[in-house]
């Protein structure tokens, strides 16, 4: 079962629902939050207006909202709104939002920015731009310098799940086609995904080309960074 048409190059299997971009509504209900909340909370001011991008099934919606974020949640896959509390919701892919209004904060993570088509990439990060506030903030989550060759390695999800990326195969023009599986006692998931990989130098360029300059990478291993328009 699919929702919307899928994205070229995106795969997912397992149970339930599965959104254009191979990712299944009920697998994202079970993954646990890890620090993402506590980051985010940290790094912008409380009771900031907060548009988050790819919200899926709202595993950070919930807890923003409940310490007092005013969350506008986006996500191309109406079956993930439908498990959004406690948010307004905006079903639109990312590239082509225009809300026509301007946020405090503008959150970017689960390593979209790392899209394997550049202009995909420049599409989101211009959402974000037009989005921000003068004043504001978009927080972006990047994978680590060594995540697509470190590989494969696998970690546990909460009690009795466990995630794998099993390979990160090139596929020319710097963009890896990247497999993930999920598995836990009683299902399996796998996901697959183009990604390009970027070190800082390339993705701090890529937010300049959008009208944004990092101001504070938020995590020791650079994996949060804090960005803000670039003034004219």
């Amino acid at each position: 079962m699919t929702t919307g048409e899928r994205r070229e190059g995106y795969d997912g299997t397992g149970p339930g629902a599965i959104t254009p971009d191979g990712c299944a509504v009920e697998l994202y209900e079970r993954l646990p939050i890890r620090d993402e909340v506590e980051v985010i909370a940290g790094a912008v001011p409380p009771g900031a207006s907060l548009l988050e991008l790819g919200c899926g099934v709202g595993r950070m919606t919930r807890p923003l909202v409940e310490r007092g974020f005013r969350v506008t949640a986006v996500d191309e896959s109406e079956q993930m709104l439908e498990r959004i509390r406690g948010a307004r919701t905006a079903l639109s892919p990312i590239e082509r939002l225009d809300l026509g209004e301007r946020f405090d904060v503008v959150l970017l993570a689960s390593f979209l920015v790392h899209a394997g088509s550049l202009a995909v990439r420049r599409g989101l990060l211009e959402t974000c731009r037009r989005h921000v506030a003068p004043d504001g903030c978009v927080l972006i989550q990047r994978e680590g310098e060594d995540w697509q060759t470190n590989v494969p390695r696998e970690r546990a999800l909460g009690e009795n799940g466990l995630v794998r990326v099993e390979s990160a195969t090139p596929l020319g023009n710097g963009v890896n086609r990247v497999h993930v599986v999920y598995e836990f006692p009683d299902a399996r998931w796998t996901q697959t995904f183009p990604s390009r990989p970027m070190d800082r130098p390339e993705f701090e360029r890529s937010l300049a080309e959008a009208g944004l300059t990092v101001d504070t990478y938020l995590t020791e291993d650079g994996s949060w960074a804090r960005a803000r328009p670039t003034a004219a």
